[in-house]
């Protein structure tokens, strides 16, 4: 029989009824954790045009055509 992991929160044995935590209050806790930011990834901003698929590629309205509006 495998052994219990450990509660993410406090460490101690998780319960089969709360998985992955070993109580309501463990639980609670983390959803607080989520609903506050707590648990945001980390964003890394770049100047670099070819990392973007957005507006200035020209697969906007159009098919891919230039627009003409702009010439």
């Amino acid at each position: 029989m495998p052994s219990a992991k450990a509660c993410p929160i406090c460490g101690k044995p998780a319960v089969e009824k709360h998985a992955p935590f070993c109580s309501p209050r463990c639980a609670d806790v983390d959803l607080n954790r989520w609903l506050k930011g707590a648990y945001a990834i980390p964003a890394v901003e770049t100047d670099d045009p070819d990392d973007e698929s957005g507006a200035e590629s020209g697969t906007g309205s159009g098919g891919g055509r230039p627009d003409p509006s702009l010439h």
